[in-house]
């Protein structure tokens, strides 16, 4: 769609992952991700998102959303667009174009600090307990774990990938998957294992209960908290917020949630949908200021894009020019 010198493209793609990605809600292949290109005719910015079926959206509405937008900035878009990924896509390629255009890097426009390399979690998808413990055993190299839960037996995983793995960080994430009857007895053995986080115990607006129990492990808001409007209601049921660019719908809003996250005292975890490394450079802007990183989409595709980040041990690197911002 082109607005005088502006000009607004999308396109979606698939990209293979390197062994299924399974959660609670089930298991995928592939990331199918929507690239959204923003020209002014001399400099082409950039961005990448992930639309998720669990906040009814899917690529084409998303696309749709984006050859129809008429915003010219930043500023526009927040005014025009609803929160999501067709937004987050734009709002991240706005970013991109501005920091081309002006020759300087996107830290710098965002007012943040310079971006270092920062520790991510890696991800073991939802399996049996021994099977969890072979993968956690495998990624030896790896500091930070991150458990898919969220099904029965859960207590079993916990306790076979900590066996697998003494020596390493564990986070786990229910994805809305355990119920309020057995909440406490798992909180219990995260706390016993040495888990640092629980993630999304319950389903979103079903969470009331976690104001009133003893949370011996820290519990972070997933699904509970999609944009800086939600972080007022999760006093007292919270101890931690994952921000995502996809669910605030971009960079920019992501910013104004942290923010309002800290003014709270909340914990917070920088997290990302599976996708490319175009969709996690942004994101690494928010990182550093940040208590856990979950960072991890490019090391669980079969391949990533040219001038893709550079993860080595579990450390992401700060992203090339060719790729963002």
């Amino acid at each position: 769609m082109a607005q005088g010198s502006l000009r607004i493209e999308a396109v979606a793609e698939d990209w293979p992952l390197a062994r299924a990605f399974v959660i609670s809600r089930g298991a995928k292949t592939q990331a199918r991700v929507i690239v959204a290109h923003v020209s002014d005719g001399t400099h082409i910015g950039r961005g990448e998102a992930v639309p998720y079926a669990r906040y009814g959206e899917s690529v084409d509405d998303a696309l749709e959303q984006i050859r129809a937008c008429t915003a010219r900035d930043r500023t526009t878009l927040a005014a025009t667009m609803p929160p999501g990924a067709a937004r987050n896509a734009l709002d991240c390629a706005f970013w991109d174009l501005e920091a081309k255009c002006q020759g300087i890097p996107a830290h710098t426009l965002a007012g943040t600090r310079p971006v270092m390399a920062v520790e991510t979690a890696y991800t073991l998808s939802l399996d049996a307990a021994e099977a969890m413990a072979r993968e956690a055993r495998l990624a030896a190299n790896l500091n930070l774990l991150k458990l898919k839960l969220g099904a029965e037996g859960d207590a079993d995983r916990m306790r076979a990938v900590r066996s697998a793995r003494p020596d390493a960080r564990l986070i786990v994430d229910a994805n809305e998957g355990w119920s309020t009857d057995e909440l406490q007895g798992l909180m219990e053995v995260a706390a016993e294992m040495g888990v640092e986080l629980i993630e999304q115990p319950l389903p979103a607006g079903a969470d009331e209960i976690l104001a009133r129990l003893h949370r011996p492990v820290p519990v972070c808001a997933d699904e509970s908290a999609l944009t800086s409007e939600d972080i007022e209601k999760l006093v007292g049921r919270y101890d931690a917020v994952n921000i995502k660019l996809d669910k605030a719908g971009g960079l920019t809003a992501a910013l104004e949630m942290q923010a309002a996250a800290r003014q709270k005292n909340f914990k917070i975890m920088i997290g990302s949908m599976v996708a490319t490394s175009l969709a996690v450079a942004p994101a690494l802007l928010l990182a550093g200021d940040a208590d856990w990183v979950d960072l991890d989409g490019p090391l669980l595709l079969a391949r990533d894009r040219p001038d893709g980040l550079v993860i080595r041990d579990g450390w992401i690197h700060p992203a090339s020019s060719g790729l963002w911002g």
